[in-house]
């Protein structure tokens, strides 16, 4: 699938992102920063799995004899969502700008899979579903300073839309949605919040569309694991929500910095109200209807 992440940019928007500054930094990524785990999520592009792999599975397991108190979480009916954080092209496709350093993780935590089974419970549970999505418009493209991971997403091209009012050349772009996605977010029934801007959702409208529901307990999933997802677990915990992580439901950058998914999982433990596999979780959804 060839993405157009230019949307037509010239030097007139200040934004500097072109379709060679793409392709330069895509190949970047995968040929520099993603080191080994370029080769390892080369391997196993197209190798979808619906759960984490029994390697994964023993790689990030939790402790035998924890050293923390074990907490966990109770589905309440009418009181409890599903908010899926970036479920788009650009972090769980091998199309998307960031395969090269997300792919390996993907890959052998079933996320895409996961992410859909997740959709599918909670559709026929009826529980409500919000997506916080990531978007970034040209005018995002000028901030006068950025973090590491932000400076890395405007030089790619990553999530790039035209405008908040435009939806040219969005279908099938890295800021579009997971096609296998569409049938669950576009049902008409779906909250899709306004996009967050760096990691949290305390720039955009999640907190309000979740209160304004009754909620107050989220079952938390998506991309990518030790940036929007536990930003939003963070901020979520903040505003006195009642948090359980999908554990398999998302996926983290691998790079020589670090392995971000491990990063994660750790912070997880530490602080969610429950950690849930995705087929754990989806029991207990069914359950809860």
């Amino acid at each position: 699938m060839d993405h157009d992440h230019s949307h037509d940019h010239t030097h007139v928007c200040g934004c500097d992102v072109t379709p060679e500054r793409v392709d330069m930094a895509r190949r970047r990524l995968i040929a520099g920063a993603a080191g080994g785990a370029a080769a390892g999520a080369a391997a196993a592009i197209g190798a979808s799995a619906s759960a984490a792999t029994p390697e994964a599975r023993a790689h990030y397991a939790d402790p035998d004899e924890p050293g923390l108190p074990q907490v966990d979480m109770d589905i309440a009916p009418g009181r409890t969502a599903l908010v899926v954080t970036d479920p788009q092209i650009d972090f769980l496709s091998e199309d998307g700008v960031t395969w090269g350093v997300v792919g390996e993780s993907v890959t052998e935590q079933g996320t895409v899979d996961n992410i859909e089974r997740l959709f599918a419970a909670a559709k026929t549970a009826g529980m409500p579903v919000f997506i916080s999505p990531h978007y970034y418009y040209p005018h995002d493209h000028k901030w006068q300073f950025e973090g590491t991971l932000e400076k890395t997403m405007h030089a790619i091209g990553m999530f790039d839309r035209l405008g908040p009012l435009n939806l040219e050349n969005f279908e099938g772009s890295g800021a579009d949605w997971m096609p296998q996605y569409k049938k669950y977010i576009e049902d008409g029934e779906t909250i899709v919040c306004s996009p967050h801007k760096v990691y949290s959702p305390a720039q955009n409208d999640l907190n309000l569309q979740l209160r304004k529901r009754g909620i107050d307990k989220v079952i938390l999933a998506g991309m990518s694991a030790n940036l929007c997802t536990q930003a939003h677990l963070y901020e979520l915990l903040e505003l006195g929500y009642e948090v359980a992580v999908v554990r398999d439901a998302t996926a983290g950058a691998k790079v020589p910095e670090g392995d971000g998914y491990l990063a994660a999982i750790i912070n997880f433990r530490m602080v969610a109200n429950g950690v849930w596999w995705t087929d754990e979780a989806v029991e207990r959804i069914a359950q809860s209807a």
